[in-house]
């Protein structure tokens, strides 16, 4: 078992240990810059048209399941940078620990997947005409990339503990529930059904995209064994066109033409 700084930075290599991932600094600009532009009349129609909203299925407007994580979501306070505080000291360790392409495929992943599953609540509460008001609230933005960083953390940390809220030492794997229980009591004050369900999933994609065994891998691996046989397809049908010569080699990835 180890021992983690709070919100899961180590002590000797934490999120601050070194040049910050330019990733890392790059998403938090982009949250930033949207964030700003709400709060000007000539520019608030660009994080309108970014972010999730139900035009989703009223306009067509499918970007928004994709582009939704990145434009900045609040009021102009001191929780919005404390919030994007937190996002750099998750993200920075989860960036380190996996890689960018692996980073930015569990991020998009679980930001699509958690998208269009609020995107599913948000119509059969609108079919059902219960609970009127504001949707996608709770998952706006910075949100969903806090719920997604933190769950990857708790994932492939499950065994640290941390100091949560800098005072209580919890095993970071009690973070998946914790972030579900957050996100409930979020939709208990705003009755945001859509963005409570959004949160779950973000939780559950994240997870299962990076438990060892889990579905996530399960998927991936299924993935590459169709790329397999459809490269073995088109390998067969270029031999009995052209006439070629199909030499496989047991020691390398895969079948080649000579």
């Amino acid at each position: 078992m180890s021992t983690r700084a709070p919100w899961g930075g180590g002590f000797s290599t934490g999120p601050f240990a070194g040049p910050p991932p330019r990733d890392i600094v790059v998403l938090l600009a982009v949250v930033f810059v949207t964030f700003t532009l709400r709060f000007f009349a000539a520019t608030a129609v660009v994080p309108g048209l970014l972010s999730l909203t139900p035009a989703v299925w009223h306009a067509g407007y499918l970007w928004q399941l994709v582009t939704y994580p990145f434009v900045g979501f609040g009021g102009p306070d001191l929780w919005f940078l404390l919030e994007l505080l937190v996002l750099y000291w998750f993200g920075a360790d989860v960036w380190r620990r996996l890689g960018r392409r692996r980073f930015w495929q569990v991020v998009l992943t679980a930001a699509v997947v958690a998208g269009v599953a609020a995107v599913f609540a948000a119509i059969v509460v609108e079919r059902l005409a219960f609970g009127a008001g504001a949707v996608f609230i709770l998952m706006q933005g910075q949100r969903t990339l806090l719920v997604v960083m933190v769950a990857a953390f708790a994932t492939i940390s499950r065994g640290a503990v941390i100091l949560l809220f800098f005072v209580l030492p919890v095993r970071a794997g009690w973070l998946l529930w914790l972030t579900v229980l957050f996100a409930f009591v979020g939709f208990l004050a705003t009755r945001d059904l859509a963005g409570f369900t959004g949160l779950v999933v973000a939780t559950a994609a994240t997870w299962a995209q990076l438990v060892p065994g889990g579905p996530g891998r399960g998927v991936r691996r299924r993935w590459l064994e169709l790329r397999q046989r459809l490269l073995q397809r088109r390998l067969d049908r270029l031999r009995r066109r052209r006439g070629l010569r199909v030499v496989r080699d047991d020691d390398g990835p895969g079948p080649t033409i000579h």
